[in-house]
């Protein structure tokens, strides 16, 4: 963060930690004093890029890259057009191409690629969808309005419980008060043992106490979000897509040749006598016999081969 200055004035944050940056459209920055030296009638043109700007648009640089800032300004913006949400798409694919095609939009405004078709796309949408983009507007505005009552309710019942609880508080110090100084006068001017009168002021206090009701603090009826506590939202359930469920089908090998037996009549009818084992174990190697290997894998391996070499000739 040091390293951050202005790059006109070349003042940075180390020689001046109270140094404020200012970032504007175009996503190049100036410290406060410059925009003041050089915005002095309200507008000029950028010192890198020379793009005409205004005074007003200049904000505080929030991120350590102003491209960052840059990026964040004109997602606002293109949302503020491109407001639809799920909901209004029959399908998700059309919803998730839509913001796939905002995030295009927006990386082309931030990098500077193609911005005469982009302006131009976005100005055909804000026309051809004007009506949405203001119901959207209009439901945003409720929706925001709505969770700023709820929070405004939220900060009036904890002030509330605040009150209540410093209240209580109050109220039990100052009984702790009259009767230390009960204790005082009693000691001062009664002629019974110190004993016997510290005794009865224990007594006396700890009624006291039991009679005293402990702060019940308030509890919240409702959510931040508004909802009551308790209350049952009914949702309609998602329907189901009705679809064929996945059925196996056995492969269905055709070999143009004769049928291959099955593994238990490989044996049976004496058709790997003629391979390299024959079923004798005591004949393959130790590095064969490793893992869950037996002696018709390789009978089935070996008539797999004749077979192949057999449908081979025959092409």
């Amino acid at each position: 963060m040091d390293d951050l200055g202005c790059p006109r004035c070349k003042t940075t944050k180390y020689r001046n930690p109270s140094l404020k940056l200012m970032v504007n459209v175009c996503g190049h920055t100036l410290c406060e004093s410059c925009v003041e030296l050089l915005f002095v009638r309200g507008a000029g043109n950028c010192h890198e890029c020379d793009t005409p700007l205004r005074k007003s648009n200049f904000r505080v640089q929030l991120f350590e890259d102003p491209a960052v800032d840059k990026e964040v300004e004109i997602r606002k913006k293109v949302l503020k057009i491109y407001n639809k949400r799920e909901e209004d798409f029959p399908s998700l694919d059309e919803y998730n191409d839509f913001l796939e095609e905002i995030e295009e939009i927006v990386f082309n405004l931030t990098n500077n690629v193609d911005l005469e078709n982009t302006k131009k796309k976005m100005e055909l949408y804000q026309k051809d969808n004007k009506e949405v983009i203001q119901k959207n507007k209009l439901k945003l505005t409720r929706e925001q309005e709505e969770l700023e009552e709820a929070l405004e309710v939220e900060r009036q019942e904890s002030e509330q419980r605040r009150l209540f609880i410093q209240k209580e508080e109050q109220l039990q110090q100052m009984i702790k008060r009259k009767n230390k100084q009960a204790l005082l006068d009693d000691l001062e001017s009664s002629d019974l043992p110190a004993s016997l009168l510290l005794a009865q002021h224990k007594d006396r206090s700890t009624q006291l106490e039991m009679q005293l009701e402990k702060p019940k603090p308030v509890k919240p009826v409702t959510f931040s979000t508004g909802i009551k506590m308790g209350q049952h939202i009914s949702l309609a359930p998602i329907q189901k897509l009705e679809e064929t469920l996945y059925e196996y089908q056995p492969l269905q090998v055709e070999t143009y040749g004769p049928q291959v037996p099955e593994l238990e009549m490989l044996g049976r009818l004496g058709l790997n006598r003629n391979s390299r084992y024959a079923c004798d174990e005591k004949r393959m190697k130790p590095v064969e016999r490793r893992g869950p290997i037996f002696c018709w894998h390789y009978s089935t391996r070996q008539d797999s081969k004749h077979l192949c070499s057999l449908m081979s000739r025959s092409w």
